[in-house]
C-alpha cells in the first residue's frame, strides 16, 4: 500500500480518503482541510458504520478515517470488519476519548493511527501521511501508556482504571455508555442486542472490575466518563 501511494504521488495523483464520521460539521471541516492538500482528497463520506464496507469496495480509498464513537456501531468493531475484509488498508481513528486505553484497543483492532478530535487540524494531515507511508501514528499519551505497561505495578496494588484492560471491546463500550447515562434498554437498541445480553455484559463487567452491585458499577462508570485520565 505504501509503495502504491508513493507511485501515485510521483505522478501527481492525490491519495483518496474516505471519512466515516457522524457529525456533519466535523466531516465538512475535514473535507475542506484535506481537499486543500496537494497530496490528499476526500473521495467519499458516511455518517454511520453500516454500508462502509460497500463504500470501500466501490470507492477504493487509499485510507479511511473512522470516528471511534458512531451512532450505529462501535468504531472498534468497524475497524475489525474493515481490517478483515480489506487487509492493509490504512485506518486513522478520530476520537474524543483521551484515555490511551482506547488508542490501544483501536490499534489492536487494525488501525494504524489515533488522533484526538481536540488536536490541531495539522495533526490529522500529518497522521494521514504517516499511515499512508506505512508508519504508525500515536500520540505521546498513548506511547507513554504502552511503555508503562512494561513496568509491573507493586504487588497487591489495585487500580480499577488499569483493570479496565480486562474488559472485552464490547464490555468496554457498554461500560462507556453506562457512564454517559444510557439505560440497559438503550444500549441493547444501539447494538441491536437483547436486554438479556446487555445484562450479561453488565454482570461480566462487575465481576471483572470487582464491583459489589449495579450502583457501584454506575458510580464508577460515571466517574470514569467524567475524568478518563490516562494511567499506567
Amino acid at each position: 500500500m505504501a509503495t502504491t501511494v508513493l507511485k501515485k504521488h510521483a505522478r501527481g495523483v492525490k491519495s483518496r480518503v474516505l471519512l466515516v464520521e457522524d457529525h456533519a460539521l466535523v466531516r465538512q471541516g475535514l473535507t475542506q482541510l484535506l481537499n486543500q492538500q496537494s497530496d490528499l482528497a476526500v473521495c467519499g463520506e458516511s455518517d454511520r458504520g453500516e454500508g462502509v464496507l460497500k463504500l470501500i469496495e466501490s470507492l477504493k480509498p487509499d485510507a479511511v478515517v473512522v470516528d471511534l464513537t458512531l451512532g450505529d456501531i462501535s468504531g472498534v468493531d468497524l475497524i475489525k470488519e474493515i481490517s478483515a475484509k480489506h487487509a492493509g488498508l490504512p485506518i486513522l481513528v478520530l476520537s474524543m476519548h483521551q484515555d490511551a486505553l482506547y488508542a490501544e484497543r483501536a490499534l489492536r483492532a487494525g488501525a494504524r493511527g489515533y488522533v484526538m478530535k481536540e488536536e490541531a487540524s495539522e495533526t490529522v494531515v500529518s497522521a494521514l501521511r504517516k499511515i499512508l507511508s506505512g508508519e504508525i501514528h500515536l500520540g505521546e499519551r498513548a506511547k507513554a501508556r504502552l511503555l508503562h505497561k512494561l513496568v509491573k505495578s507493586p504487588l497487591g496494588q489495585v487500580d480499577r482504571t488499569s483493570m479496565l484492560e480486562r474488559l472485552s471491546d464490547r464490555e468496554l463500550e457498554v461500560f462507556r455508555l453506562l457512564g454517559q447515562g444510557f439505560s440497559t434498554r438503550r444500549i441493547a437498541e444501539r447494538f441491536n442486542r437483547s436486554i438479556k445480553t446487555v445484562e450479561i455484559y453488565r454482570a461480566n463487567i462487575k465481576h471483572k472490575l470487582d464491583l459489589k452491585d449495579a450502583a457501584e458499577l454506575i458510580h464508577f462508570a460515571v466517574q470514569y466518563s467524567q475524568d478518563p485520565k490516562p494511567r499506567a
